[in-house]
Order: structure tokens, then C-alpha cells, then sequence
């Protein structure tokens, strides 16, 4: 697959990932909604969780975001066989954790969210989410790497098609469990857990199949053992630092979780009810960050890293323009769309504050984004890792703490702790991106490559032309 090919355009890359995250939106967006008709307290219970799944999910996201960004390099190289490989071991790696982390939420979930420091009001209900959707967590690490590795050939499509089917799935199965329609049980949270289970399951048995053909070379049941100790290596070497990066910030945003369930209930549900809105966002947003990592990975692998260079910027500006936009509509309708899943005033109050900080921080947020990635798309990504080990512990967790805990400024005090860590990481990623550190180093790996060949090319012609003179 070569760049060259229209389909491989920012636009063409990420209008289909949009549509994938914006479905995923929904998809959260109704569970919030359809669990606030059961109680606020199921609505902190499933912001919980998630923020705790989310930590889990690092422990493979490490395997899947390296293998994504080889995958997409090998391709832009030319060399399909070897992005083949590699997205076979990124899935069965995948698998194992995922399996180990399913078999520890079934068997310890009541100790884990108290562990956690949930309200012990909250824990029945924990206990009960946790285990059934947590004992799905094989399947979340399975439709991370297949879907990762599909999206990097080039194949936004897929996926999007699969979260289309995904949501529509768990919407209608949500509203049978919640409310006892079509004859199915009224099951509340516990029915809510089964369908995001059962849509789940279905997406992975859907994505595989696409994942068999992904590639030039059609995969087999008997391909899925194959392993290549060197490829599996360059996996880790650029995936290892993408999943520090990603569990500094899922796990700052555990503890932040924490701090709000130390705040009371109302702060726990603001904050969930928060992420929800917060996400319409930054989705498109994101979608174009995770559309040029996929393009200038692509580029980087063909060595065009002139184009490379500069559509990161222009990612980001387009990006900017979008978020700011979509924080004003949210800005201006917030109450409205916040007294949607909650009657409760003082959660409304909270939410509508945090509302106009969210313009303050949706620009900051769409800079790390797009330089974030294209640090990651060149292999620059021990740089991102350290700069979130840094902003996200000091800043968004220690001050967070400092501000929001000690000094009494609440669920406020937090949230700008986590604007100035965006700030932070975004304004770093921005000056090492100018600096253009690993596309000078591909530039001249490039030349002394083409330097090397003339030279081979020019003795072969010299020699061949002794001969014939002798």
C-alpha cells in the first residue's frame, strides 16, 4: 500500500476513525443516560470503573500502540510480510494479559474498588460491575490489537463499520435490561454489565475476521503461533514507552477519580457526567491526531520526511479550530444537556463551571494531541513518555491533590491543574517537534543508504569494465 494512494489522505484517514469514536461517544454517552434513570450513585459506580479499566487496559496497550506504529512503517516501506508478523503477535500477546486481567477483576472486585478508596455506599454495586464487565477485559485487549493493526494498513473503515453494528447492539440492549423491555428481565446495573459484554464479543468476532485479510498475504489458523524474536523487539522498544505514557495518564486519572470519591458522591458523578460531555469535544479533534500519526508513520517509513514534518502542523491547526468550536456549542448548551441526566442541582452547578474551563482547556488538549502523536509516528516516543511522567505526576496529580484536597478548592482546583498539564505537555511536544530530532537522524540514515548503493553500484560498473579490458 502505497502512500501515494488518495485513500491514505489526512481527510480519507480520519472521517471514518471520527465516526468510530463519535458511535463510541454514543455508546458511552447512553450507557450514562440510560444508568442515571437507575441512580446517580450507578452513574459514579460506572465512571469508576471505567477509569479503573482504563488503567488495566496499559498493561497491553503497550504491545498495541508499538505494533500499530510499525505496522504502519513496515507498510510504508514496502515491507508487508513484516507488518503481517508483527500484527499476529501484537493480538496473541494481547490475549494472554488480557486473559490474566479477566480472571483478577471475577475473583477480586469488591477489594479492588475499596482498595481504591470508592465510598463504601458504592461498593455492592462496584462489585457487581467490576466483575462481569472486567471479566471481559480479554476481549478489550483483543479489539485493541486487532483493530489497531487493521486502522494502521490504512483501513479506518473497518473498525468504524464494526462500532456502527457495536452500538446499536448495546443501546438496544441496554434499554431491554434497564427498563425490562421486550420480555428480557429488568436487571438495572448487572444488565447493563451483560450487554456491554455481549456487544463486546460480538465486535471481537467481527474484527477478526476482518483481521485475517488485513493484509496481502491472507492469514491462517495456522499462522496466529508465529513469533520473530526481532520484530517483537522493535514492538517493545517503540511500544514501551507509548504505555508508560499511556498509564501515567490513566492512572493519574484513577487517582484523580479518588480524590473526587474523597470530595462526596455529587463530585464523583460531576466529573463522570463531565467526561462524557468533554469527550463530543475532542473527538473529532483526536480523530485527526490519530489520522496524521497513521500518515506520517506511513511517510516516515518511505523516507518523506519533508511532508512529514509539516503535516503535523497542519493536523494541529485544523484540530484547534474544531475543538474550539465544539467547547463553545457545549459551553453554550451545557445546562441544558447536563440537566439531561440528573435532576440533582448541585451536580448541574458543578457541571456548568467545569463547562467554561473546558474552553480554557480543549486547545491545550489538541496540541499534545496532534505533536503528541506525530512524536510517536517517527519513533520519538521515549521523549512523550517522560514529559507525561513529569506533567501528569507533579502536575495533574500532586498539585491536583495540593489544590483540590489541601487547600479546599474542590473539584475546580483539580480540573486547572489538569489544563496547566495539557499546557505543559503540548508547549514541550511542540518545541521538540521543531527541533526535528528523528527525522534529521531518517534523513541521514537515508542518504548514507543512497550514498552507500552508488558507491556499491559504481565499483560493480568499474569492475566489470577491468574485466572487459583485460
Amino acid at each position: 500500500m502505497a502512500l501515494a494512494n488518495k485513500k491514505l489522505s489526512l481527510w480519507m484517514l480520519a472521517w471514518p476513525i471520527f465516526i468510530e469514536l463519535f458511535l463510541q461517544f454514543l455508546l458511552g454517552a447512553a450507557d450514562t443516560l440510560m444508568v442515571s434513570r437507575i441512580s446517580d450513585d450507578a452513574v459514579a459506580v460506572v465512571g469508576f470503573s471505567n477509569q479503573l479499566f482504563q488503567a488495566l487496559t496499559t498493561l497491553f496497550i503497550t504491545v498495541a500502540s508499538g505494533a500499530g506504529i510499525l505496522i504502519a512503517q513496515k507498510i510504508g516501506s514496502r515491507n508487508g510480510e513484516d507488518a503481517r508478523t508483527i500484527a499476529i503477535m501484537a493480538v496473541n500477546v494481547s490475549a494472554v494479559i488480557g486473559l490474566a486481567l479477566s480472571v483478577l477483576l471475577i475473583l477480586m472486585p469488591e477489594q479492588i474498588a475499596a482498595l481504591l478508596q470508592l465510598p463504601e455506599d458504592l461498593l455492592p454495586l462496584a462489585k457487581t460491575y467490576i466483575s462481569i464487565v472486567g471479566g471481559g477485559m480479554v476481549l478489550i485487549a483483543l479489539m485493541s490489537a486487532l483493530s489497531t493493526s487493521i486502522r494502521n494498513t490504512g483501513n479506518t473503515k473497518g473498525p468504524m463499520y464494526t462500532a456502527i453494528g457495536m452500538n446499536v447492539v448495546h443501546v438496544v440492549l441496554n434499554y431491554a435490561f434497564i427498563f425490562g423491555a421486550f420480555g428480557f428481565p429488568k436487571w438495572g446495573l448487572m444488565g447493563v454489565a451483560i450487554s456491554t459484554v455481549v456487544c463486546r464479543l460480538l465486535a471481537t468476532i467481527v474484527l477478526f475476521i476482518m483481521f485475517l485479510s488485513s493484509f496481502e498475504r491472507t492469514i491462517g489458523l495456522r499462522d496466529l503461533n508465529v513469533f520473530n524474536r526481532k520484530l517483537f523487539g522493535e514492538v517493545i522498544r517503540i511500544g514501551w514507552p507509548l504505555g508508560v505514557n499511556m498509564s501515567c495518564w490513566v492512572f493519574t486519572q484513577l487517582l484523580i477519580f479518588s480524590f473526587l470519591a474523597m470530595l462526596g458522591s455529587n463530585e464523583l458523578a460531576a466529573r463522570t457526567y463531565m467526561n462524557t460531555l468533554e469527550s463530543f469535544c475532542f473527538l473529532l479533534g483526536y480523530s485527526i491526531a490519530l489520522a496524521v500519526q497513521i500518515q506520517i508513520a506511513h511517510l516516515f517509513g518511505a523516507g518523506r520526511v519533508k511532508e512529514a514534518y509539516g503535516l503535523a502542523y497542519r493536523a494541529m491547526w485544523i484540530g484547534l479550530g474544531v475543538v474550539t468550536v465544539n467547547a463553545f456549542i457545549i459551553f453554550l448548551f451545557g445546562k441544558q444537556l447536563l440537566g439531561m441526566f440528573t435532576e440533582n442541582k448541585g451536580i448541574v452547578a458543578l457541571g456548568v463551571s467545569l463547562l467554561g474551563m473546558n474552553l480554557i482547556l480543549q486547545p491545550g488538549k489538541m496540541i499534545n494531541m496532534a505533536l503528541g502523536n506525530a512524536l510517536n509516528a517517527v519513533g520519538d516516543t521515549r521523549f512523550t513518555m517522560w514529559t507525561s511522567v513529569f506533567s501528569m505526576w507533579l502536575v495533574a496529580t500532586a498539585l491536583a491533590y495540593w489544590v483540590g484536597i489541601e487547600l479546599g478548592w474542590g473539584l475546580i482546583g483539580i480540573y486547572a491543574c489538569m489544563i496547566l498539564d495539557e499546557y505543559i505537555r503540548g508547549t514541550l511536544s511542540l518545541i521538540r517537534w521543531k527541533g526535528q530530532k528523528f527525522l534529521r537522524k531518517a534523513e541521514r540514515i537515508e542518504d548514507e543508504a543512497k550514498a552507500k548503493a552508488s558507491s556499491e553500484n559504481n565499483g560493480g560498473a568499474l569492475h566489470k569494465k577491468t574485466a572487459m579490458e583485460v
